[in-house]
């Protein structure tokens, strides 16, 4: 059970920075791994960042970078150079892994309910 805040969403100009923020709560411990998405209005939901529990980092927007602050259990994406593509609903997504009382493994994905970005001049 993890809750997942994402905020830093707003309008920019193209060519211009934006950083957004996933604050999650509850079971910290089962987390895994971090992720952004994003959803344009009607296209796929595309992966665009994931970090790891252990640190390890990928970033299929070369503009975009991920990172972590683990003392505030939050994980930020940095977005620069935005173009009008970047529009759309970014998501904050948690893997996680966890037991239950009978001691079967359970894994699964908690999702923020998604901050708007939009680049328009």
């Amino acid at each position: 059970q993890v809750q997942l805040v994402e905020s830093g969403g707003g309008l920019v100009q193209p060519g211009g920075s934006l950083r957004l923020s996933c604050v999650a709560s509850g079971n910290i411990p089962s987390i895994n791994a971090v992720e952004w998405y994003r959803r344009a209005p009607g296209k796929e939901r595309e992966l665009v960042a994931r970090i790891t529990r252990g640190g390890s980092t990928d970033s299929v927007v070369g503009r975009f970078t991920i990172s972590r602050d683990a003392a505030k259990n939050t994980v930020a994406l940095q977005m620069n150079d935005l173009k009008f593509e970047d529009t759309a609903v970014y998501y904050c997504a948690a893997d996680l892994m966890y037991y239950t009382p009978t001691g079967e493994p359970v894994a699964e994905r908690s999702w923020g309910r998604g901050t708007q970005v939009t680049v328009s001049s």
